[in-house]
């Protein structure tokens, strides 16, 4: 029996089919509840659409997209403030800076859609080619010409079904995801300790002790809201400090992320001498913990290790609750490496609308997203 696959593209959380959540039931980035979220407190240059695909009348298809326009922007990485910062500025304004990213560009791995499993996934992909087409149609119409088309990311394996529909498509290859398997006869951050060499040992060890006067406490969404801004600008002082940067987070995300997620979202507070010198973030995905957003002093940050001290805390807290992995995402590889996370290599696809640009894809893409040279590390005996 042939079926038919038709789609249907939601502005707002608010008007999501109900059974909206039998499918994201395996990650919580596709819930109606994380989706409200990121409408309500998503960065400023940033709009959510939900698209759902149905068989018949059926839900059997839920995806996640973002527009992203770079006007907006006030910064696109602070760091390298020279020719090529600004020759790369004009390549994005003219060519680059309205993005469509079918999946989530504020998180690592595959939050892009979830398929029922009786679905055929082939004619599951063609319906949300469809779908992205037709998206792309209204935001033309409302004035949002879409310059770049990019569905992230994705394993090796994962992204097969993708190549095969979305042919004029390149597929690139970005920072790998850095994931931390946690060994299932850990029950302690001890166990983890006595699993490291001498050499990381002794990091871990130094690490310790430079942090002994800072307190670190998880915060209630009443201590979130009172620290609101000092978060805010640990946080942009971070961000704004990254090679590339596509967005900042609007100023009460992390509010409202604990309002609505309540306990499956951490926020982790660290002072020194009462005064919040830095914060990370984590959230409960079934099995698996993710590591979002942190923020710190950069001063202090150095002279006590803060970074690294952050890492083995959630790696602690993480064996603690009985999570098998944690995912350390992709910046900072080299240090995340030396705690023992592992690089896996993540992959999407790109199209430009322009078809010159288009056929140049692959070193327009390179320009874009340099290449990071990283010594992978291996702390364990």
């Amino acid at each position: 029996m042939n079926t038919t696959y038709s789609f249907q593209i939601y502005n707002s959380t608010s008007s999501l089919p109900s059974e909206w959540n039998l499918l994201a039931s395996d990650n919580i980035f596709l819930t109606r509840e994380y989706l409200e979220v990121l409408e309500n407190s998503c960065p400023v240059n940033m709009i959510c659409h939900f698209i759902g695909i149905f068989e018949e009348t059926k839900l059997i298809g839920i995806v996640l997209t973002q527009f992203l326009f770079a006007e907006k922007l006030e910064s696109f990485g602070e760091r390298d403030q020279c020719l090529k910062t600004s020759v790369r500025n004009f390549a994005l304004k003219n060519f680059a800076s309205h993005v469509l990213f079918i999946g989530n560009n504020m998180l690592t791995g595959q939050n892009a859609f979830i398929f029922d499993k009786n679905a055929k996934e082939s004619k599951a992909v063609k319906t949300l080619h469809k779908a992205i087409n037709q998206l792309k149609k209204d935001l033309k119409a409302s004035g949002k010409k879409v310059h770049i088309t990019s569905i992230k990311d994705f394993t090796a394996k994962e992204i097969e079904p993708l190549q095969a529909e979305f042919k004029n498509n390149y597929t690139f290859s970005t920072q790998p995801n850095m994931i931390f398997e946690i060994n299932e006869n850990w029950k302690s951050e001890q166990d983890y300790i006595d699993a490291l060499s001498k050499k990381y040992r002794d990091q871990y060890k130094r690490a310790r002790k430079k942090s002994e006067a800072i307190e670190k406490q998880q915060m209630s969404l009443a201590d979130i809201r009172k620290y609101e801004d000092v978060i805010y600008d640990l946080y942009f002082h971070v961000a704004k400090n990254a090679p590339f940067n596509t967005f900042f987070l609007a100023r009460n995300h992390f509010s409202f992320f604990k309002e609505i997620m309540k306990e499956d979202f951490l926020l982790y507070g660290y002072f020194l001498d009462e005064k919040l010198i830095g914060f990370n973030t984590l959230i409960k995905n079934g099995e698996i913990m993710d590591t979002y957003f942190l923020g710190y002093d950069e001063s202090i940050q150095r002279e006590k290790m803060l970074y690294l001290n952050m890492l083995y805390d959630m790696i602690a807290y993480s064996i603690k609750k009985g999570f098998k992995e944690i995912v350390f995402a992709r910046t900072a590889l080299e240090i995340k490496s030396s705690v023992g996370a592992k690089p896996v290599k993540m992959y999407g696809l790109i199209t430009h609308s322009n078809a010159l640009i288009n056929h140049n894809i692959a070193r327009f893409f390179n320009y874009l997203e340099p290449k990071t040279e990283w010594q992978e590390r291996n702390p364990f005996k």
